[in-house]
């Protein structure tokens, strides 16, 4: 069973979402990783060096969410980059401000981390508050770093970052 391990603030600078929007949820990290676009992010950027220099926990593949009253609205795949990063054609972006982050490390088997339902509730209860925009929306995203993510411990578990933004 997977349990939240750590819930705490970071903060990030300005930064570039580089990706795709989907429907929703389904079967499109494969294409991803069929596609090797997520490659072609990192190249845009320069490497996965150029993001970690400015945001410790970046260079992860990114399940991005828009939600209003939590209900997931948007959703997109893609990595966060670097403010000026050039957008590769046939990819999307979305500009982040300087900001906070509320982040929670899941840990557990890979088939189990992705049930972020209490994260939410740890991040406010570790004292921060979740941004919400004049339109009543929030952002949050499961970041899927390495080796974190990528490489299981001896009992085969992962840890997934999931963040919102906060204030």
């Amino acid at each position: 069973m997977a349990e939240i391990k750590k819930t705490f603030r970071e903060s990030v600078p300005a930064m570039r979402f580089i990706g795709k929007k989907y429907p929703g949820f389904g079967p499109w990290w494969g294409e991803w990783f069929e596609n090797g676009w997520f490659d072609v992010v990192e190249k845009a950027m320069g490497g996965t060096a150029s993001i970690t220099a400015v945001w410790e926990n970046g260079g992860g593949y990114v399940g991005l969410e828009r939600r209003l009253a939590g209900n997931i609205t948007e959703y997109w795949l893609g990595m966060f980059t670097p403010a000026e990063t050039e957008v590769p054609e046939g990819f999307e972006y979305i500009d982040f401000a300087e900001g906070g982050l509320g982040t929670c490390f899941i840990k557990g088997k890979e088939s189990e981390v992705h049930n972020t339902d209490s994260c939410a509730e740890a991040v406010v209860n570790a004292g921060m508050t979740i941004y919400t925009d004049s339109e009543g929306y929030t952002w949050s995203f499961e970041n899927c770093t390495c080796p974190r993510y990528t490489t299981p411990d001896e009992n085969g578990e992962v840890i997934l970052d999931y963040c919102y933004y906060v204030i």
